[in-house]
């Protein structure tokens, strides 16, 4: 049974105010307030600083939110393991960046349960799309299984495995002048159109990153949209109203079909890693296997 209080305690996060969390709950304001007078005095702590506008948290108030959020996971958790053993079916819960999951490895998890279904096993997948640093921070509270995402996560209490590399790289459409070059400069690049992911991307982060260390401002470039949607941005180029700077393997369909042209950019290289990150104590070993083999595969074709 999870504790009512930690239940209150997460839920004032969210909301930042004791009324908006008590109509959640179906709770007086006052039993708010008591549950969590009752946790500092458990544990001896001041869990906000209160302000006229928001109540921040403590650093300890941080700690006792985190570990309740990882309690409050693990119990959910449980039940839903519980559920899925009495019906003979095994889930996972996946974290991924919005750029993997417009990747190949959707596919590779997709083909992964037809696999299993035909040979008579029931797995079940559920995939949560998210920004980095959310969905790192739902990996260690265990509301996911592991995560799918760019680079690496230098924590000591999680295993990390490579999946890919992959590079970002400008696409323009067919019938953009662009399109008969392989290779462009960045004063080409200055003169066209950008369609960029939003700034807290990974992608916008190293293409300006890359042109920072080239003495350059992303203001020397006219952005005409930003936008979060990868599939927009391909859809939008394609149909000439600007380039784009994403992921390769965000576009590998297109690029087959011929519908789009990926240039490389003169004096700037942008590589990165696709890693399975996992907790050390993930009893799934075959899963990541199995993953990996069917990601190749898919690669390979």
């Amino acid at each position: 049974m999870i504790d009512q209080k930690l239940l209150t305690l997460i839920e004032v996060s969210k909301y930042q105010n004791f009324s908006k969390a008590a109509e959640k709950l179906n709770l007086t304001q006052p039993a708010v307030s008591t549950h969590i007078k009752l946790l500092e005095q458990e544990f001896n702590i001041t869990i906000f600083n209160k302000t006229d506008k928001k109540l921040i948290f403590t650093p300890e108030g941080e700690i006792l939110l985190r570990f309740a959020k990882r309690m409050v996971s693990l119990y959910l958790l449980v039940n839903e393991q519980i559920e899925n053993e009495k019906h003979d079916i095994k889930s996972l819960t996946i974290g991924m960046t919005h750029t993997a999951e417009n990747s190949q490895i959707t596919r590779a998890l997709a083909a992964y349960t037809y696999q299993n279904k035909e040979e008579n096993n029931k797995k079940n997948i559920k995939i949560i799309s998210d920004s980095i640093k959310k969905i790192y921070n739902k990996l260690k509270t265990y509301e996911i299984d592991l995560a799918i995402v760019e680079g690496k996560f230098p924590d000591k209490d999680f295993n990390s495995i490579l999946l890919d590399t992959d590079s970002l790289v400008l696409i323009a459409s067919n019938k953009n002048p662009l399109a008969k070059k392989n290779v462009i400069t960045v004063s080409e690049l200055m003169q066209e159109n950008l369609i960029l992911r939003l700034p807290n991307s990974d992608s916008r982060k190293r293409f300006e990153a890359g042109i920072n260390s080239l003495n350059l401002s992303i203001r020397d470039f006219h952005i005409s949209l930003e936008l979060d949607s990868i599939s927009a941005i391909k859809n939008l180029v394609e149909d000439n109203y600007g380039v784009a700077i994403i992921s390769k393997s965000t576009c590998l369909e297109e690029l087959k079909a011929g519908k789009i042209k990926a240039l490389n950019i003169e004096n700037l290289t942008f590589v990165r890693e696709l890693n399975v990150i996992y907790h050390q104590n993930f009893d799934h070993p075959e899963f990541i296997n199995d993953l990996i083999t069917i990601y190749q595969k898919l690669n390979n074709n």
